[in-house]
């Protein structure tokens, strides 16, 4: 198979960013980010400013701190043409994971804090923070944190590890590895929050080629991101090509996602541009396809969407869909983050058209025929046979727009006396280390029991009034 991958188009996102917002906009907030805290530093240290390396997943800021080199990257070995390697971390924090264990067993996020103040670049504690932040609703800071992830895990790349290259596999086996695919499949996420979707298209590719098992489920999301980001020959070219089998249409997703590709092909093609002089199937035979294939999904979307025009009433009426049932636990899972995922899609009117006009051409072809229900039936029994739900790992909620929020008193129990904690180790104030800028930060109007939290992080700031508000409380 081709590489996933391009040079060119890795990373897009201050460009679309740019095209989606204006230049003027995006400029004026990447300033802001690098501004640094204008509040007054600590006695007796110097304060510096700080030019980090540049990476390619993310773009670092010049408040975050150098990185500690607290990780690498080793080669396992290289067979059948794939190097295989694997995260590893220097002997000297060795036991950082052991109190990160601790604290996690323990629900402990001031000691997940303490951690992060001496090794601002542990992987899991900045993924706890990440999601601490995203069920609060602190969105932007939950995604900072897992840039600075994803920085650090770059930087301790092997020099031959490249997500530019279509050989380089890092087994989810590996637990050093996890964080990787955890904070990638995050930072996919928020791309697509913003609206970046050709970035987060990007993200999901090399999060895909990654591991052939593809732990973190890229395959039930690629297919979103290539259709918001417009990518429709790309979509039809990746499903004949991955792995070689042709199999990925019999996916509930790609089912239905390479009906709506060959839709706006045909679509762009009529508006004149460049003609599909293909013999592939048109949209609405793919569409019926994947209706007679996955009659289940349909109920699904019409109350999801929600899809409330009174013909949908009529069209579930029909035995067909109105009684479909899954038939495996694998393919009622899949069928459940497909239309967890996908859901929006199916609120573009000509999409709607579309799946309406396959529906009644279905239920017109099971009046001429029944017996063609019975070969589909018989295709997703062949494909989907298993008894058990091989997708467990994957949870729905993972693949939701949807975020739950976190009540302060909620969050309060998971907190204890941050007495251990301090503007900056009393080794380093000794030593006159020189402090990096941070970000300032907003108080008001936030959650006081996730702003205490986040105090406590060794790159946050809240600026001159909050400073001065302690001063004049300290001379009182």
């Amino acid at each position: 198979m081709k590489p996933l991958l391009r040079h060119h188009l890795f990373s897009p996102l201050i460009n679309e960013m740019r095209r989606i917002f204006g230049s003027k906009v995006v400029d004026s907030l990447e300033n802001q980010r690098n501004v640094p805290s204008s509040s007054r530093p600590l006695r007796g240290v110097r304060r510096a400013t700080h030019n980090p390396r540049k990476t390619l997943l993310v773009t670092p800021s010049s408040y975050w701190p150098p990185w500690d080199k607290s990780m690498s990257m080793d080669l396992l070995e290289t067979k059948s043409g794939f190097n295989y390697f694997r995260y590893i971390y220097d002997p000297s924090v060795s036991h950082v994971q052991e109190l990160f264990e601790v604290a996690k067993s323990a629900n402990d996020l001031n000691a997940i804090a303490a951690i992060l103040a001496k090794y601002p670049y542990h992987p899991e504690s900045l993924l706890t923070f990440a999601e601490l932040f995203k069920y609060s609703g602190e969105h932007q800071s939950s995604a900072d944190a897992v840039e600075k992830c994803l920085f650090a895990l770059e930087c301790a790349w092997h020099p031959l590890f490249s997500p530019l290259h279509s050989n380089c596999q890092l087994k989810y086996s590996h637990d050093t590895n996890k964080p990787f695919f955890t904070a990638l499949f995050s930072h996919m996420k928020n791309l697509d929050r913003r609206g970046c979707h050709r970035s987060a298209l990007e993200v999901c590719k090399f999060l895909l080629s990654l591991d052939s098992d593809d732990p973190k489920g890229a395959l039930f999301c690629i297919d979103y991101f290539a259709l918001r980001s417009q990518q429709y020959k790309w979509l039809e070219q990746f499903a004949e090509e991955y792995q070689y089998d042709n199999s990925l249409w019999l996916f509930p997703n790609f089912s239905f996602s390479l009906a709506i590709a060959r839709f706006y092909v045909e679509r762009d093609a009529t508006n004149g541009e460049a003609s599909d002089h293909s013999n592939k199937s048109t949209s609405v035979d793919l569409m019926k396809q994947a209706l007679m294939l996955h009659p289940l999904v349909l109920r699904k979307i019409v109350d999801k969407a929600p899809l409330k025009d009174s013909s949908w009433t009529q069209i579930l009426r029909n035995v067909f869909f109105g009684s479909a049932k899954p038939g495996s636990p694998s393919l009622e899972h899949m069928i459940n983050i497909y239309v967890e995922r996908h859901y929006i899609m199916w609120r573009f009117p000509e999409l709607q058209n579309l799946l309406k006009d396959a529906a009644l051409l279905v239920i017109e072809s099971l009046k001429q025929d029944n017996r063609e229900a019975q070969d589909w039936a018989c295709v997703r029994k062949e494909a989907f046979s298993s008894d058990k739900n091989e997708y467990s790992h994957l949870l729905v909620s993972d693949f939701s727009d949807t975020t739950p929020s976190l009540p302060p008193e909620e969050l309060r129990p998971f907190m204890v006396a941050p007495g251990m904690m301090h503007e900056m180790p009393p080794a380093e104030q000794e030593a006159g280390i020189e402090i990096r800028p941070r970000a300032p930060r907003e108080v008001a109007g936030r959650n006081a029991a996730l702003v205490f939290l986040e105090s406590l992080l060794p790159w946050v700031d809240y600026g001159d009034n909050h400073q001065d508000a302690n001063d004049q409380n300290n001379d009182d």
